[in-house]
């Protein structure tokens, strides 16, 4: 019962973490609520493994939900394609968040694949080291290196191709 109650407090004190984390991935202040709402349920239903450190875990957690979610809406995006489905709607929250510098750092990292974009979260966003975001995902210390960099270089230039005065 103890181990429980020790878990319960340190996820509410991880729920500002992964919901930034959440934001990261998703770019959406409605998604990201969504993810960690999910992340968290999933972690209270499924549990922890006993060798795992928490806040790894509820990263990890958190990108494969995301990863999931993010392919289904490809499916369902290429489904609603045919013209007949299609409607024309604006998003209005979209519009006011693309106003602001945030939405611009969101949009070239929306650009990048999403091995690029979750690796970038987790070092810049959620400040873990090279080796903690190594452990993280499960990958060498070499790939986090070579994919922050893939993504720094990713930003560099979409922000060269973009003129950031049109989004002001």
């Amino acid at each position: 019962m103890g181990k429980t109650v020790a878990m319960n407090k340190e996820l509410k004190e991880l729920i500002p973490v992964i919901r930034r984390f959440a934001f990261s991935l998703t770019g959406s202040d409605h998604d990201a609520d969504d993810l960690m709402q999910n992340t968290l349920e999933r972690i209270l239903d499924k549990g922890v493994p006993d060798d795992a450190n928490l806040t790894k875990w509820a990263f990890r957690v958190c990108r494969n939900l995301w990863i999931d979610e993010y392919r289904s809406r490809k499916v369902r995006q290429e489904a609603t394609q045919k013209p007949e489905l299609q409607e024309s709607a604006i998003d209005g929250d979209k519009v006011i968040t693309n106003q602001i510098t945030i939405a611009q750092v969101q949009r070239a990292m929306n650009q990048m694949p999403e091995e690029l974009r979750s690796i970038l979260s987790l070092v810049v966003v959620e400040g873990l080291s090279y080796k903690e975001a190594a452990n993280t995902l499960d990958i060498p210390v070499g790939t986090v290196m070579s994919r922050i960099s893939r993504a720094r270089v990713a930003m560099v230039n979409w922000f060269k191709d973009h003129d950031m005065r049109i989004f002001a």
